[in-house]
C-alpha cells in the first residue's frame, strides 16, 4: 500500500503505474493544491481502482499505519523538507529526481539516508528506458565495445510542460534546467563511463523559449539550451546537448569503445499521438556482427508513463520492499548526477571548467564521496 505525496503530473503517473503494475495499490494521497488532488482523483477513477484516502495534511499522511511505503513526488525545492517529515514513518521511501535543488540539501539527504532504518530510492527512471537497458547489457555486461572512450548524449525536445505555479521555469525552485531535467542524462553518462567524473565544462543559455513567461511578477530565468563536456578518471570523455525549441522529442546516445560503436535512439512525436520509436545499433566492423534492432515494451506498459521506464522503476522499488536484490538509483548515485549537473551550471555561469574535486570540497561534499 503506497502513500503518494504530491499529485501533479509525475505523482499522477506513479498512481497510474501502480494500478497497471498491480503489485501495490494507492492507499492515500496528499497535496496542498486542491486542484491537483481533484484532477488526480478524476484521472485515477478512470483506471477502475478504489479511490484513495485524501489526507488533510502531510502529518496525517505520514501517520497512516496502513501505508507500507511512500513516494515523494512534490516540486524539487520541497524535497528535503518533505523527506524529513516522511522519514519519521521509518518506511521505505521513493524520492523523485532530482533529489534536491542545492548541493547542501543533497548532502543533508545523504546524511539522512545513511542513518535511515529503511531505504531511499531516487527516481532516475531513464535507467529503465528500453534502449538504455539494452545499451547497459552491451556495454557493461557483455563488454561488446571493449574499453569505452567517448560518450555522447542529446535531448532535443519541446519546452518544459506546465507545472503548478510554473515552478519548473525558475532556477530557485527547480535547481536549474541542468539539475531538474538533465540529471537523468548525467546519471546515465556516469553509468556508461563506469568511472568518476573529474572535470566539467558547459555553455548554457536562454534562447527565448520562455521569454514571455511570467509568474508572480517574475520572469522565467532557466536555460533552455546547453552543451556540456564531462571528463572522467578513466580518460573517457562525455558530452551532452540540450535544446528545448523542437517540435518533438528526440534522444540519442552514442558510445565509442575500442571494439566498436553503439547508437541508441528514441523519437516521440506527440503531434501525431504515436508511440515512441526506439532503436539500438551496434557497429563492430571487422570485430563482430553489426546489427540494428527496434526496441519497445508492451503497449500497456509503454503507455503508463515515460515509455515504460516508470513501470520497471516501480517494480524495482517493490522488489526491494520484498527483500530482493535490485539495481536501482541510490542516494549516492543521485548525488553524483547532481554534482555533475551543478558543476555544469557553475561552469556556464563562470565560463570556466570546474574541477569536480575542488567543487565538491568547496561544497563540503568530500566526506560523502
Amino acid at each position: 500500500k503506497l502513500g503518494i505525496i504530491g499529485t501533479g503530473t509525475i505523482g499522477q503517473e506513479h498512481m497510474r503505474v501502480a494500478q497497471v503494475l498491480g503489485r501495490a495499490r494507492v492507499q492515500g494521497i496528499f497535496d496542498p493544491q486542491p486542484q491537483s488532488v481533484a484532477v488526480a482523483l478524476a484521472n485515477f477513477a478512470t483506471l477502475g481502482g478504489d479511490a484513495p484516502v485524501v489526507y488533510s495534511s502531510l502529518e496525517e499522511a505520514c501517520a497512516d499505519s496502513r501505508v507500507d511505503a511512500f513516494m515523494i513526488c512534490t516540486p524539487n525545492y520541497t524535497h528535503l523538507d518533505v523527506l524529513k517529515a516522511v522519514a519519521g514513518s521509518g518506511k521505505p521511501i521513493f524520492l523523485e529526481k532530482p533529489m534536491a535543488t542545492t548541493l547542501a540539501d543533497a548532502a543533508a539527504t545523504i546524511d539522512l539516508a545513511r542513518s535511515y532504518t529503511a531505504f531511499i530510492q531516487i527516481g532516475l527512471q531513464y535507467r529503465y528506458k528500453a534502449q538504455y537497458v539494452e545499451a547497459r547489457q552491451e556495454v557493461l555486461a557483455r563488454r561488446t565495445l571493449g574499453e569505452v572512450s567517448m560518450i555522447s548524449m542529446s535531448e532535443f525536445r519541446p519546452p518544459f510542460l506546465d507545472k503548478v505555479g510554473q515552478w519548473n521555469k525558475f532556477n530557485e525552485f527547480s535547481g536549474g534546467t541542468l539539475v531538474e531535467k538533465c540529471c537523468h542524462y548525467f546519471d546515465l553518462m556516469n553509468i556508461f563511463a563506469d568511472s568518476r567524473p573529474t572535470r566539467v565544462y558547459a555553455s548554457a543559455a536562454a534562447s527565448g523559449v520562455f521569454a514571455a513567461l511570467e509568474a508572480d511578477g517574475r520572469r522565467s530565468d532557466i536555460d533552455d539550451s546547453a552543451l556540456v563536456i564531462v571528463e572522467y578518471e578513466s580518460g573517457c570523455r562525455a558530452s551532452f546537448a540540450l535544446n528545448m525549441n523542437c517540435p518533438d522529442f528526440n534522444e540519442e546516445l552514442s558510445i565509442v569503445g575500442s571494439e566498436g560503436r553503439l547508437v541508441a535512439h528514441e523519437r516521440f512525436d506527440p503531434h501525431h499521438a504515436q508511440r515512441a520509436h526506439c532503436s539500438l545499433e551496434l557497429e563492430l566492423g571487422e570485430r563482430g556482427a553489426s546489427r540494428k534492432i527496434e526496441l519497445g515494451y508492451a503497449s500497456a506498459i509503454e503507455g503508463s508513463g515515460h515509455h515504460g521506464a516508470t513501470y520497471y522503476e516501480h517494480a524495482a522499488f517493490l522488489d526491494r520492499i520484498e527483500g530482493k536484490a535490485v539495481e536501482a538509483a541510490t542516494p549516492e548515485q543521485g548525488l553524483w548526477s547532481m554534482l555533475v549537473a551543478s558543476a555544469a551550471q557553475e561552469s556556464s555561469r563562470s565560463g570556466q571548467a570546474v574541477d569536480i574535486g575542488d567543487y565538491a570540497a568547496s561544497n563540503d561534499l568530500t566526506r560523502l564521496l
